[in-house]
């Protein structure tokens, strides 16, 4: 690997606290802390992502590179830091957040000059830790591996996950915060993404009042990723916000695609490039139901539930307005930015829901046929994505109680057989509207619609047999994940079995999940 060329341009240009001291503190008025990884002694490897270390310009792993994988010998060219950040989370003000299990190698750039930053996740506590060990274990890094990689190739703008690393230590986590710690196999994952800035990097300095770093942040974040913005002064902050807010709407809208609930949209896990950040007790839909939420600390007032995820998105986007302020110095503006950000994301949504029913265009009353068809899935419990799954091969002569069979966690009675028939004629209805041919309906559908998705049951079980030093479960989900559109493995297209309903890591997870 190419480690060599791992370079810190972060360290260079922002203040920073260099003194390497771990203790857990304050850090006003600076960007980044030096840290050291902690180092594991008997490290092995797990999972390697070939095709990204190529495609970031890395190179092939050889044996040797294990140790950079473990964050425990690294070369004098990786100076190693961790941010800090802010953020509101659960709608209250948290004050300095920052890196509490994150750690930076640098950037490196590929042959095309695309630059993506590298970060260890478990590799050791920071001065963002908060009274943790900055630890992780299997179960949770797993998750974050498996879960990333499935949403890029879904086609949702996401972070990457490079390698999974055992460490060899027992790492003690409550799972459940019920009072019952137990020990676990600890992990180290390396995560990249073309940025991992945060609106609560932005939230910190402007809570600091220190307009003159936050305006150095915002000219770099500008310059480094956003190339299209070419103006200068107040308009181009004004210009940066409305680009987070079209790539928050159209991330909003991919989450409703593929049935993604994140779990915990604290401002401090929002992208500033619109990426799906921090994978922790996220959750794929089984039964379509607005007010799922997979995170026991989300209970009772269900503030991340999926039906909520574009409102909380907006809230967020508020808290970024406030701290982008001082240098927009335009409130009207903002507001009204803020108030189009519903409409954008409707459109987002409207066009990418006509896409999955296989609707060539939006036309009058598909509002109306939305909403029908929500109150539809939620009384009649479906399955999000085997409904389309089976809606894209339906003709009118399939029987109504072998769609519902295959797709419903109810019971079958006369009354839902009939709700069912009933809406698969007004799609028939609609769908006669299209000006392209049922075939070309249907390619559309397939394209939009995943035939496979991590199911969080699937995942439970993979990291049972992962602990049991079982690999077939690991390699059948990566396959599959890798190819979403296609069903290679018919076992996976199946309801989620109802003996996985009250599992904990199945159903309901927390957030050191």
């Amino acid at each position: 690997m190419n480690i060599q060329k791992i370079t810190q341009k972060y360290l260079d240009i922002f203040p920073g606290d260099l003194t390497g001291n771990l203790q857990q503190r304050q850090t006003p008025n600076v960007l980044f802390s030096t840290v050291k990884p902690v180092g594991f002694e008997r490290p092995k490897l797990l999972l390697f992502n070939t095709e990204l270390s190529e495609q970031i310009g890395l190179g092939s792993f050889d044996d040797k590179d294990l140790s950079f994988l473990a964050a425990t010998e690294l070369p004098e060219n990786v100076r190693t830091f961790a941010t800090a950040y802010a953020g509101h989370q659960f709608g209250n003000w948290a004050g300095q957040l920052g890196d509490g299990r994150a750690i930076y190698a640098g950037e490196i750039k590929n042959t095309h000059g695309k630059t993506t930053e590298l970060q260890w996740k478990g590799a050791g506590a920071t001065p963002y830790s908060r009274s943790a060990d900055g630890r992780a274990v299997l179960r949770s890094s797993l998750r974050e591996y498996l879960m990333s990689e499935a949403m890029w190739h879904l086609g949702v703008p996401t972070t990457r996950s490079l390698s999974l690393v055992l460490t060899g230590e027992q790492v003690v986590r409550d799972m459940m915060y019920d009072g019952n710690p137990a020990p676990e196999s600890g992990a180290v994952v390396i995560r990249t993404a073309e940025s991992f800035l945060r609106f609560g990097h932005f939230e910190l300095l402007s809570a600091q009042k220190d307009i003159t770093l936050l305006r150095k942040l915002a000219d770099f974040t500008v310059d480094s990723y956003f190339p299209e913005i070419k103006s200068e002064g107040s308009q181009k902050y004004r210009d940066f916000f409305t680009s987070v807010c079209s790539k928050t709407a159209l991330l909003m809208s991919e989450w409703f695609r593929v049935g993604f609930v994140h779990g915990v949209m604290n401002t401090d896990n929002m992208s500033v490039l619109g990426l799906t950040i921090d994978y922790g007790p996220f959750s794929m839909l089984d039964s379509y139901d607005l007010n799922f939420t997979p995170n026991t600390t989300d209970l009772p007032g269900r503030r991340y539930a999926f039906g909520k995820q574009a409102q909380i998105s907006q809230w967020n986007l508020w808290q970024l307005a406030n701290a982008l302020f001082p240098l927009v110095e335009d409130a009207g503006f903002l507001e009204k930015t803020l108030n189009d950000y519903s409409d954008r994301f409707w459109q987002e949504h409207d066009c990418m829901m006509a896409s999955k029913f296989g609707f060539d265009q939006l036309v009058e009353g598909d509002e109306e046929f939305f909403t029908e068809w929500q109150t539809l899935m939620t009384e009649l419990q479906m399955d999000y994505t085997l409904f389309f799954t089976e809606l894209e091969k339906w003709e009118e002569s399939v029987s109504v109680n072998d769609f519902f069979t295959k797709v419903s966690y109810s019971p079958a009675s006369e009354e839902l057989l009939s709700s069912l028939d009933r809406f698969l004629k007004s799609y028939s209805s609609r769908r006669s509207r299209n000006k392209v041919s049922i075939a070309e309906s249907r390619m559309l559908m397939a394209k939009t619609n995943p035939k496979f998705i991590l199911r969080n049951y699937l995942l439970y079980e993979c990291i049972q047999e992962v602990n049991a030093g079982k690999s077939g479960m690991l390699d059948k989900l990566l396959d599959a994940l890798q190819n979403p559109y296609q069903e290679i493995y018919p076992e996976f297209s199946v309801k989620r079995p109802f003996g996985y309903d009250d599992v904990s890591g199945c159903s309901m997870l927390s957030c050191s999940s």
